[in-house]
């Protein structure tokens, strides 16, 4: 529906922009081939890596990361202590000793590398090459289509030698049901609606064999039922039953440090009425999908449960968490550390020690939340902090410091997103952060140090107020420093002993740079700046960042220009405004952004394209132009789009204010709609897109 929908629509932009870029009447429309030159298959051969994306070494503050320009992909790997960054690779060597071993010609600039790893020694990389040779059947494999032969790899980094796994026959399994206890002993899983465990030996032969017969499963729970039961899928396919006993889930628990606890919520869901859809696509048949769902309106409300299980003698109790009607609860769990990101099988751990853990309990209508604690052994759990408003709440993770002692809580109540801290009785010791400016998240907590480092944004006087920075402050509320400083948006990966952070940086018209960092902000090196030269090359040129005001006259919005890469200044042009209302984002892009049909490629089609937010659109601002859509998610952004245009064509002699068109995608396809219904006189086109 999707693609006849944007043919149909096609066709009426065609008589819409016609005359901005009519050359001739056997080629009326040229900018359709200029758009067809940055398609995405074709824009892959000029536009190449744009960002560093740091593997982090599992001891020590060194990294890896791969890199492409128009010179092929470089591994490299730095250490930030040395100041040092050094190609993984002797990549002449490596593409000679892998053709001798695959027997497929390789070079240095087209080495296939797939699934690299680094070892807890930090010195072992692991990888896999895929031949072009059919591999041999297999008879244990339940795929029954062709594979191509994968080979695997291992290579010792200072030394530089390349060794063939040749006893490796395929990738090690990792069943995705295991929820795997902190000590790794104990395996937890859902299975025909009720939770089971089993050892970590039996998981081990399960994995190499899921019919292994002399596997042990003891069951935790009786009482799961259709649509109140573990382990349930958010929805069901028609197929499902068919396999309902055998199969086995992931239970989405959490455990407790020591291994000894987990608690897990479920909902009773019962009551709630069903709403289904038709995969159309499955094979041979399309199948029905059936899932719970309250329409607005609707008494009928998902119910919220939370137990807890003790391990040593596989007891459960079920926490008493009422206080609201309807109300939602959600576990608060301990961040993954960066040097994980490559690791397999990692527990899922609560936030707070062996006793004690947090949870959100939210209203139905999100005016009432409160972050609170229970400890083993009472029977409810406990508020500690309570967020109140007339309007619904936002929440970000909770932050614990030394094992949930301390609270780093983020909170909207003054009009703006901040920082708190607070003991664990729930009374305030501090501000962290305060002013007219957007807290977005907490990054890192060195607790040694009591400093948290955060994004944040409208700080910076004079820069778009999206244009997010890292920043630290002391837990006391002392010492605010921004740490990647400059009129760009940033995006950073801090190390987990938070000494140094790999800083990505541009805007949608500056070519992206990549920067090492102290956790001062001092750079410490240069990694990367991406290669543009066969984009511009190409003809493309960077969008016009713009601002105006809402219609109101008083707020400032933020949008970005895209036009023609052949702009003529003496022509007059349709324009046709990208939207996306919100609440959890806006269309606009701020940092550089690679191109899209819906933008940059449409301008070239003949159009002037723009993008800008609205009040009501974006989180990362003040609590009053976020909220400004509420009790009014129809048409709350359709007069900021309205004003912007108008102004633009006020100051742009080339944009035709008389044809003007509007296109979006789910919420922004309802919005488009929504468009031509409200000011039919306005936006004469709408594209809507599902």
């Amino acid at each position: 529906m999707k693609k006849h929908l944007l043919l149909v629509a096609s066709g009426l932009l065609l008589s819409f922009g016609a005359s901005a870029q009519t050359t001739s009447a056997d080629d009326p429309l040229p900018g359709y081939t200029q758009a067809e030159r940055f398609a995405g298959n074709k824009l892959s051969t000029m536009l190449f890596s744009t960002s560093v994306d740091p593997h982090w070494f599992k001891a020590g503050n060194c990294f890896w990361y791969e890199y492409k320009t128009g010179n092929g992909n470089v591994w490299y790997v730095v250490d930030p202590s040395a100041k040092t960054k050094r190609p993984l690779f002797d990549q002449d060597k490596l593409a000679a000793e892998l053709t001798e071993i695959v027997k497929d010609p390789y070079t240095a600039q087209q080495l296939p590398i797939q699934k690299l790893e680094t070892g807890e020694d930090g010195r072992t990389f692991t990888f896999q090459i895929t031949s072009s040779q059919d591999a041999k059947k297999d008879s244990t494999d339940k795929d029954k289509k062709t594979k191509k032969e994968v080979f695997y790899f291992s290579y010792d980094y200072p030394t530089r030698k390349l060794t063939y796994l040749a006893d490796k026959k395929k990738d090690t399994e990792y069943p995705n049901w295991a929820s795997i206890s902190p000590d790794g002993k104990t395996v937890v899983y859902a299975k025909d609606l009720n939770l089971y465990r089993m050892s970590r030996e039996d998981y081990e032969k399960l994995k190499k064999d899921d019919k292994d017969s002399t596997v042990t499963e003891i069951q935790l729970t009786t009482t799961g039922v259709k649509d109140f039961g573990f382990g349930q899928p958010y929805s069901l396919l028609n197929t499902d039953t068919l396999c309902n006993g055998k199969r086995k889930n992931p239970g989405y628990l959490l455990w407790s440090p020591d291994s000894r606890h987990f608690v897990i919520s479920i909902s009773d869901n019962r009551k709630v009425k069903d709403l289904w859809v038709i995969n159309a696509m499955a094979t041979p048949r399309p199948t029905l999908e059936t899932y719970k769902y309250q329409m607005p309106g609707e008494k009928e409300a998902p119910v919220s449960h939370l137990y807890l299980f003790d391990m040593s003698n596989d007891s459960y109790k079920e926490i008493n968490t009422q206080a609201f009607k309807d109300q939602t609860i959600r576990m608060a769990y301990r961040p993954r550390l960066h040097k994980q990101r490559d690791m397999k099988e990692l527990p899922s751990i609560w936030l707070g020690d062996n006793n004690r853990f947090f949870v959100t309990r939210s209203s139905r209508d999100l005016h009432r939340i409160d972050v609170c604690t229970y400890t083993i052994g009472e029977d409810s759990i406990r508020p500690i902090i309570e967020e109140r408003m007339n309007t619904y709440i936002e929440l970000r993770p909770l932050a614990a410091v030394n094992n949930g002692k301390e609270l780093i809580h983020w909170s909207e109540r003054d009009g703006w997103a901040h920082l708190y801290l607070y003991d664990d009785k729930g009374n305030l010791k501090n501000r962290i952060t305060s002013g007219p400016w957007h807290v977005d998240q907490i990054v890192k907590v060195d607790e040694a140090k009591r400093v948290v480092y955060f994004l944040a944004n409208g700080r910076e006087k004079g820069e778009n107020p999206y244009y997010e920075h890292l920043y630290r402050a002391n837990l006391d509320g002392s010492g605010l420093q921004m740490v990647s400083a400059g009129d760009y948006f940033h995006d950073v990966r801090v190390d987990d002993n938070a000494q140094f952070i790999v800083h990505n940086y541009s805007r949608i018209n500056t070519v992206p740079k990549s920067d090492l960092l102290d956790n001062t902000g001092r750079k410490v090196m240069e990694l990367e700046e991406s290669d543009f030269s066969q984009l511009f090359a190409a003809g493309y040129q960077f969008p016009e960042p713009f601002k105006v005001k809402a219609a109101d006259g008083v707020t400032d919005l933020y949008g970005v220009m895209y036009k023609p890469f052949n702009f003529d200044s003496t022509a007059v042009y349709p324009i046709i405004d990208y939207v996306y209302p919100g609440p959890q984002v806006e269309a606009t892009r701020y940092p550089f952004t690679r191109m899209s049909v819906r933008t940059d490629r449409l301008a070239q089609a003949g159009f002037i394209v723009v993008s800008v937010g609205n009040r009501g659109g974006h989180p990362s601002r003040s609590k009053w132009y976020h909220n400004f859509g509420y009790g009014n998610l129809r048409d709350y952004g359709l007069a900021d789009q309205k004003a912007a245009i108008i102004q633009l064509a006020d100051k742009h002699k080339y944009i035709d204010i008389h044809r003007v068109g509007i296109h979006g995608h789910s919420g922004g396809g309802f919005m488009s709609t929504t468009a031509i219904l409200q000011y039919p006189d306005f936006f004469k086109v709408a594209v809507s897109c599902a």
